[in-house]
Parts: C-alpha cells; sequence; structure tokens
C-alpha cells in the first residue's frame, strides 16, 4: 500500500488474483508466501483414440452423438478488443440493473436460510411470482424454477421426445433451440414463420408427416423475426397441437424486453391452455444479467412430475441463494423502472440502427420491424452470403450473426441478424453501420 499508494481492497483483491493463478498462497495467521515453482508436465499425451471412442455408434443409435454448439458460440464469444458487439443476445452493462442487483443479491444473503437447501422445485415464493406473471390458471404449483430459459428447455425437450424423435420448430428459430434438440438425439423438422408467426396451415401438416409430438415456439418477438403469434392464430396452435396429440413448448423469452411502442401484450399461451397442452419457459436473465441465471418451467397434468424428476436428476436445484436474491430484485421499487427503462432505450436503439440501415445500406432488407426483443433480421441483396458477410463485417469491427445456423433445413433466402442490445449506446450503432457501410460497399 505505501509503495504503490493503492488502497487496502485493492491489495487484497491482487492477491486474491495472484492465489487463483497459483503464484502465492495465504496462510491465515501467518501471511502470503510465494508459491513452489510449477513442474513441467513433460510431453503431452496421446489422446487420438477418442476420435474412435467418441465416434463409435452402438447398433440402437438412431442419431450421431457429436453436439454442434456453433450456432450458440457466436453470440456467446467476446469480440477482439474495438470490434462493436451486433451479435450479443444479452443486454450490455448499462441497461443492466446493476445497483439493484448487487443491492437484492447483498439483501439475499442475509435472510435466514440463505444458503441452506432449497425445496427441489424452488421457494414457493418465487414459484408464485412466476405463475403470477404467466397469468390465467397457472398456480405456483404448476411451476418449477430452473437455472435460466436454455436450462429449462433442456429439461422439457428431454421430457417431451425421446432420442430420434422428430421436434417441429419454427423456421427460423433460436440456434440454442436446434443444439439442444440435436444433442438429445432428436430431429428438428421446420415449419415456417411469417409476420404474423407460424403458418397455422403448415403446422398441421407436419404434424400428420412426421407423427411429431412436441412443437417449440416463441409467440411473443420470435427469435429472430421478431414476429408475434397473430391473436387469430393462438387458438389455431393450440387445436392443432391437441387434435396431434402434442405438446407446445412456449418459450416466452422476451415478455420483458417489450418496447415502448409496443401496446398491450397478448397473454402466454399457457394462460389460456385449460388442457395441459403448453409448457411454459419463462426467464430473468435476458431482462437483467447473462449471470442472473433464474426461469422457471410451468405445465400442468401428469408432465409436471416428468419436468421435475429430470430436473432433479440433472441438477438438484437452483442455488438457494440465487432465487432469494431473484425474489429480493423482482419485489425492489426499481424493478418496474428498470423495465421502463429497458423499454424504452430498446425502442430507441431499434429506431437508430434501422434507420441507419435504410439510409447507408439500402441493399440489406428489415421485412419486420419488431416491437420487442433485441435484434433486426436482415435479407441480404441478390446473390448475398451470409458467412462472407458476417467475415467481411468483422474485419470492417462489427460482430454480427450469420442467418444459416437460425435454420434446420436449407434457407430460403441469405440474412443476417443484427443486435442492438449489447452495445453501450446509440452512438455505437450508427458507427457500426458506418463501418459496414465502409467495408462492404451500400449495396452489400
Amino acid at each position: 500500500m505505501e509503495r504503490y499508494r493503492v488502497s487496502p481492497v485493492t491489495v487484497s483483491r491482487a492477491l486474491a488474483q495472484l492465489a487463483a493463478e497459483g503464484l502465492v498462497v495465504t496462510r491465515p495467521g501467518a501471511g502470503v508466501y510465494r508459491a513452489r515453482p510449477r513442474t513441467e508436465t513433460g510431453a503431452p499425451g496421446d489422446t487420438s483414440w477418442q476420435e474412435v471412442a467418441l465416434s463409435a455408434e452402438g447398433a440402437g443409435e438412431v442419431v450421431p452423438r457429436s453436439v454442434d454448439a456453433a450456432g450458440v458460440l457466436i453470440t456467446l464469444a467476446a469480440p477482439p478488443p474495438g470490434v462493436i458487439e451486433l451479435h450479443s443476445g444479452y443486454l450490455h452493462p448499462s441497461l443492466q440493473p446493476e445497483r439493484a442487483m448487487a443491492a437484492a443479491l447483498a439483501r439475499a444473503g442475509r435472510r435466514p436460510g440463505a444458503w441452506g437447501r432449497p425445496p427441489v422445485e424452488g421457494l414457493h415464493e418465487l414459484r408464485d411470482w412466476f405463475a403470477r406473471e404467466i397469468g390465467g390458471a397457472v398456480a405456483a404449483a404448476d411451476v418449477l424454477v430452473t437455472a435460466g430459459g436454455q436450462s429449462a428447455l433442456t429439461t422439457a425437450l428431454r421430457a417431451l421426445a425421446p432420442p430420434g424423435a422428430p421436434i417441429l420448430v419454427e423456421s427460423p428459430t433460436y440456434p440454442g433451440l436446434l443444439a439442444i434438440a440435436r444433442a438429445s438425439g432428436c430431429r428438428p423438422v421446420p415449419v415456417p414463420v411469417d409476420g404474423d408467426g407460424v403458418r397455422p396451415e403448415l403446422l398441421a401438416a407436419a404434424f400428420e408427416a412426421t407423427g411429431a409430438r412436441v412443437f417449440v415456439c416463441q409467440p411473443l418477438f420470435q427469435n429472430p423475426t421478431g414476429a408475434v403469434l397473430s391473436a387469430e392464430r393462438r387458438g389455431e396452435v393450440l387445436r392443432i397441437a391437441r387434435a396431434a396429440g402434442a405438446f407446445v413448448v412456449e418459450d416466452d423469452y422476451a415478455r420483458a424486453l417489450a418496447h415502448e411502442d409496443a401496446g398491450p401484450l397478448p397473454a402466454p399461451l399457457a394462460a389460456d391452455d385449460a388442457d395441459g397442452v403448453v409448457v411454459h419457459v419463462r426467464s430473468l436473465t435476458k431482462v437483467t444479467s447473462p449471470s442472473l441465471r433464474v426461469g422457471a418451467l410451468a405445465a400442468r397434468g401428469p408432465v409436471l412430475e416428468r419436468l421435475r424428476a429430470i430436473q432433479v436428476v440433472d441438477s438438484f436445484f437452483v442455488p438457494r441463494t440465487l432465487q432469494e436474491a431473484a425474489l429480493e430484485l423482482v419485489g425492489a421499487p426499481a424493478w418496474p423502472r428498470h423495465l421502463r427503462a429497458v423499454a424504452a432505450e430498446l425502442r430507441h436503439r431499434r429506431d437508430v440502427l434501422a434507420g441507419a440501415l435504410r439510409r447507408e445500406l439500402p441493399g440489406l432488407t428489415v421485412p419486420h420491424l419488431p416491437s420487442g426483443g433485441y435484434q433486426l433480421w436482415a435479407r441480404l441483396g441478390e446473390g448475398g452470403d451470409d458467412t462472407a458477410f458476417t467475415a467481411a463485417a468483422l474485419r470492417a469491427g462489427v460482430a454480427v450473426a450469420p442467418g444459416r445456423p437460425y435454420f434446420c433445413a436449407e434457407p430460403p433466402s441469405p440474412y443476417v441478424r443484427l443486435s442492438f442490445a449489447g452495445v453501450s449506446g446509440a452512438g455505437e450503432l450508427a458507427e457500426a453501420v458506418h463501418r459496414l457501410r465502409n467495408g462492404l460497399g451500400p449495396g452489400a
């Protein structure tokens, strides 16, 4: 502290970092000492045998066991320094409720029993909050607390579809869902989406052709198109699934990401479902922080017990302290203020990005301007190539997501997804489009 004129906190953090790197060891009551030098481990072994072990398929296997996470990693990978992130699926730190989350975590840590074992289904108070958010006849007893939306989707697909089974998905759709389906040994089958959501006549035809028992959809601000399932189609989708003896997995990931001009939102499909057709997925992660991985599964009937059993086997339960922190956060006065601020900022960013694209890159077409979510789904011009576009954009200093991973079959046209949530503000969006224009040309 005397030598570098720094605070005790800075010294403590530096020592903790050195200890984590194995360079020093701490001895309570004695001090901090240099660690013993690391010994060389010698030549690396031969791991080539693993290629055979990981690829060999048994007689009963119907799908490969390899897992392709490329579509997910595109949006999770941090770009090189100086690159503007138009590929992120999370809010920029400036949009996250960091103070409110820190205060909630501090209060949660002081709650009686906060570090004990929670009920495997989740804290009753948190389940009750999710049930009220979903609405309809959904009760706390119908809800399981999960470790975020991705975990909830994984549990749902494992519970509802055996390996080798077809799963109907929207086309295009969230790449993480396709990765889950394939990792579970299932076969995703596309059902096209238009501006009003999934097309019911094609959904019915897909059920009949495949015999599928699961359809996964995002009825509100669909990722990546931003479409909202129309009022006319909502009942039709449930009727078609019920007639097929199938479940509808409703991924309601973006309800808290509605823009300021969205107007009244339709209720979740689960709120209008009396027959237990819908398995509902909800998460707090998208509107808070990537590390607040708290979500929910809601279902009615015998399927709930299967969902519960699979979740318990996979992960036991969500850490109680995290659940307590989530409760503190959503119950704080800062919570509605945060939602209003996000709604206003996402609308502003959407308009800034869409306007800049119209002015500087007219070759990119945005078929639908969403009123919620965090992305624009842009179609490339004639002869466009999303992979080449993505590579050229990165050379220009902008990270975007190629459209190909959003399709489980051949895409009808080349697309790219441009996110406006992960940047610092509207100025960075304008700079990103300027870089794209200089790097790709206005006709890109």
